[in-house]
């Protein structure tokens, strides 16, 4: 669905009410309502997006003074960069003289951002180095008007972004999978590949589908004959009891096998998801590639194939599935009400050689063919559920509960959006309590 015409009768009272009705219901696939609504668009962007910890990029994008790239959300654009002093920012991409956008090139290498319209020149950190015969203005100093910063962090080689100027830790969480994320040295790691899906469907419909494998066995059939995460954890436990019994001795990375979950209402503050978990691969399948065999050198401190993949979250919109010898990253990024950005990365060994130790069409093949298959049952599912007609059903207790957990989060900061900030904090601390 590209386009939805706008309900005129459409308020922030009716948004609630709708939030109200759905808590009631809980375990069920979400009213039509919230996929089509402005008024809930906005609400999600200012409530919930901008206040969660983001993907933003990887620190190979900005190796010399002077790189940068562009990260975008909805209508905004944000500037990564690195300065003279080798120090990266973040930073909001806008003019504070007028609002122009102060950079347009998607990424690149540069000495400083101008202002195309009235000349305002910002370096590298963001600070305003000059504004044409603004020192007519009695009282100005450009010190006082530099590009607004974001906040960011960077872990294990990928940096991450929150636009709340009050925005918690993420780093703590972060730690608590450092270890089995760490056997990947991504600090180190190369971009072997990447490529943005632009999906016109609501980016909730893209992400339920990313925390489901209902689907898999019917949608994903390359997929499912490799990976045990698309079968009940009852028939598959054997083999997962194989994998993680033999899997430190075989990688050589000791903690490859710890568990944390912190998503969601479990996660220690708002918008600040951690998680991993290890999963096996179907007997005879090394990788996540089209017939299951090495495409890459082996990543960072791996040794050997276990069988195995990590599964790993990081903020409630990015995801990792690591293999033995590539990494592939998922980034969910809302565009529009019914535009998202479906953007995969696939990392391998900073040594590799491409065209020597790797083919990037070998080694992007499979969850490439994955996407493009996403992409079709998603804008189904948008169109189906965009009808008049569409009544919503119940979700599958096990395939589907990491949906029930997303949606009463979802909904739970929507409601939460309308309270003091006293209450909404009690609001808070009373759900956490409850999943717990």
């Amino acid at each position: 669905m590209k386009f939805i015409a706008t309900d005129v009768s459409d308020t922030k009272e009716k948004m609630l009410d709708m939030v109200s009705t759905q808590l009631g219901k809980p375990g069920f696939a979400m009213d039509r309502y919230f996929y089509r609504s402005h008024v809930t668009y906005e609400a999600e962007l200012h409530n919930i997006i901008f206040k969660s910890w983001l993907y933003a990029g990887h620190v190979s994008q900005v190796r010399e003074s002077g790189d940068f790239f562009l990260f975008e959300i909805g209508e905004d654009s944000l500037i990564i960069s690195k300065d003279d002093r080798g120090d990266i920012s973040a930073m909001h991409n806008i003019c504070r003289h007028r609002g122009a956008r102060v950079c347009e090139d998607k990424s690149g290498n540069r000495k400083a951002f101008v202002c195309p319209y009235h000349g305002w020149a910002y370096g590298m950190d963001g600070e305003l180095k000059r504004a044409r015969e603004m020192d007519r203005l009695e009282g100005f100093d450009c010190a006082d008007y530099p590009l607004k910063k974001v906040k960011h962090v960077v872990f294990q080689g990928m940096i991450f972004i929150n636009c709340d100027p009050e925005a918690p830790d993420f780093v703590a969480p972060l730690n608590r999978i450092a270890k089995p994320l760490g056997a990947y040295d991504l600090d180190n790691a190369k971009v072997a590949e990447s490529k943005t899906y632009r999906i016109s469907a609501n980016w909730k419909l893209c992400l339920e589908n990313y925390l489901e494998c209902y689907h898999c066995s019917s949608s994903h059939r390359q997929y499912a004959k490799m990976h045990t995460l698309a079968a009940p954890d009852d028939k598959v436990k054997p083999i997962n009891d194989a994998m993680l019994a033999r899997a430190a001795e075989i990688t050589g990375v000791k903690g490859i096998t710890d568990d944390y979950y912190a998503y969601y209402n479990d996660s220690s503050a708002f918008g600040a998801c951690s998680y991993h978990s290890r999963y096996a691969l179907y007997d005879g399948f090394k990788t996540g590639s089209k017939d299951g065999e090495p495409v890459a050198p082996l990543m960072g401190k791996m040794r050997g194939y276990d069988g195995g993949a990590g599964d790993f979250q990081m903020g409630p919109l990015a995801f990792m599935l690591n293999y033995p010898d590539h990494c592939v990253l998922y980034r969910f990024t809302p565009r529009g009400l019914t535009e998202t950005d479906m953007e995969l990365v696939w990392y391998v060994n900073a040594s590799a050689e491409e065209g020597v130790d790797y083919d990037k069409d070998q080694v992007s093949w499979l969850w490439h063919h994955t996407s493009l298959e996403d992409e079709y049952i998603i804008l189904r599912n948008s169109e189906g559920v965009n009808s008049s007609f569409f009544e919503p059903g119940p979700y599958h207790p096990e395939y589907e509960a990491l949906c029930s957990e997303f949606v009463r989060w979802y909904l739970t900061a929507l409601k939460r959006s309308n309270l003091p900030d006293s209450k909404s904090s009690d609001m808070r601390r009373n759900v956490t309590a409850i999943s717990n």
